[in-house]
C-alpha cells in the first residue's frame, strides 16, 4: 500500500461493487480511510460491508453505512459517521444513483425522481453536509460522477439531466469552496458494471447505434467496456496534492483514455444595435450565421 493518501478520510457513495467498490479500493491502497456505502445490507455480488472487510484484510481502514443518501437526514448521518470513526472527512466521491431507462413520452413520475434524485440531490445531499467540515480545515476534494449523457442520449433523460445537472453542480461548488482549499470535479466514466453491461442496456446501445444516433467507435466503447479498476488511479491523483488546482473540471475517462472538457462559450453572436430583431429578421440570419454548420442531432424520419 502506498502513503499518497495517508490519514485521508474519504466517503465513496454506491461503493458495494462495480466503479464505486474500485474507487474505495483504490483510495485504501493509498492510504485513505474509507466510508463503503450502499442502500442496504446483503446485496447480491456483495455490499458495503464486505468491501469493508476486503480493504480491512489488505491492512486500511474501513467501515460500512447502509443507507440512501438521496435522503437528506442520512446523508448527514454519513458524513457524522465518518467524523466519528475517523475524527474529520477529507474526500467525498458522489458515485451511488439508480438509472430507470425509458423514452420520454413512457417515463413515470417515479422512474424521473428515482434518477434525478439518487444522483443528483444525492450528490448535493453529501456535499451540503461534508463541505462545511472541509471548509473549516481548509482542505477537501468532492469528486462527482457524471456520464457522457449529459450531451445528450435516448431513452434517459432522467439520467441525462441528472449527469448534467451534476455538471452544473460541479461548476458551482467549485467557485464557493475553492476560496477554502476545497475543490469540486467531476469526470464521465466509462466502465463494465452490472448496469452497462445488463442485456437491456446494450439492447439499447445496440439501437442507437443502428439508427445512426452513434458512432461505431462510441459503440464499440460501450459494449466492451474497460474494467473499473481503470478509473481508479486518476481518481486517486484528484485527491492529492499534486491535483490542489484543479478545480470545477470535466473529464472523461474511459480505459487508458483520460479527457477534459472544454469550458462553455459562447460560439457565435449576432447584435443589431437599434431596436429588437423581428422574426423576419431572425429566419434570415440565425441560419446564416449562428447555426452556420450545423446539423440536427435527431432529424425526422423519412416516409
Amino acid at each position: 500500500m502506498s502513503q499518497r493518501l495517508k490519514d485521508r478520510v474519504a466517503i465513496v457513495t454506491g461503493s458495494s461493487q462495480g466503479i464505486g467498490k474500485a474507487i474505495a479500493l483504490a483510495l485504501a491502497k493509498e492510504g485513505a480511510k474509507v466510508v463503503t456505502n450502499n442502500r442496504r445490507p446483503g446485496a447480491e455480488g456483495g455490499d458495503a460491508d464486505t468491501v469493508a472487510k476486503e480493504i480491512k484484510g489488505m491492512g486500511g481502514e474501513a467501515v460500512p453505512f447502509f443507507g440512501s443518501v438521496s435522503e437528506f437526514d442520512v446523508a448527514e448521518k454519513i458524513v457524522k459517521t465518518a467524523i466519528d470513526s475517523f475524527g474529520k472527512i477529507d474526500i467525498v466521491v458522489n458515485n451511488a444513483g439508480a438509472d430507470a431507462p425509458r423514452m420520454v413520452w413512457n417515463m413515470s413520475e417515479e422512474e424521473w425522481d428515482r434518477s434525478v434524485d439518487s444522483f443528483l440531490k444525492g450528490s448535493f445531499n453529501c456535499i451540503r453536509f461534508a463541505s462545511g467540515p472541509m471548509r473549516e480545515q481548509k482542505w477537501g476534494r468532492i469528486i462527482n460522477t457524471t456520464s457522457t449523457a449529459w450531451l445528450g442520449a435516448v431513452g434517459h433523460s432522467n439520467y441525462g439531466a441528472a449527469k448534467a445537472g451534476l455538471v452544473g453542480l460541479t461548476r458551482n461548488v467549485a467557485r464557493e469552496v475553492g476560496r477554502y482549499g476545497v475543490t469540486c470535479n467531476a469526470y464521465a466514466p466509462t466502465a463494465a458494471t452490472r448496469f452497462t453491461l445488463s442485456e437491456e442496456i446494450v439492447a439499447g446501445f445496440k439501437k442507437r447505434y443502428e439508427a445512426g444516433l452513434m458512432t461505431k467507435e462510441r459503440f464499440e466503447e460501450l459494449t466492451n467496456p474497460p474494467q473499473p479498476e481503470t478509473v481508479g488511479p486518476f481518481i486517486v491523483y484528484l485527491c492529492t496534492e499534486a491535483a490542489a488546482d484543479i478545480n470545477g473540471q470535466v473529464f472523461d475517462v474511459t480505459g487508458g483514455a483520460i479527457a477534459i472538457y472544454s469550458e462553455p462559450v459562447k460560439k457565435k453572436t449576432i447584435t443589431k444595435k437599434k431596436g429588437m430583431w423581428t422574426v423576419e429578421e431572425l429566419i434570415e440570419q440565425v441560419p446564416k450565421v449562428l447555426l452556420e454548420g450545423y446539423k440536427n442531432p435527431a432529424p425526422p424520419k423519412k416516409d
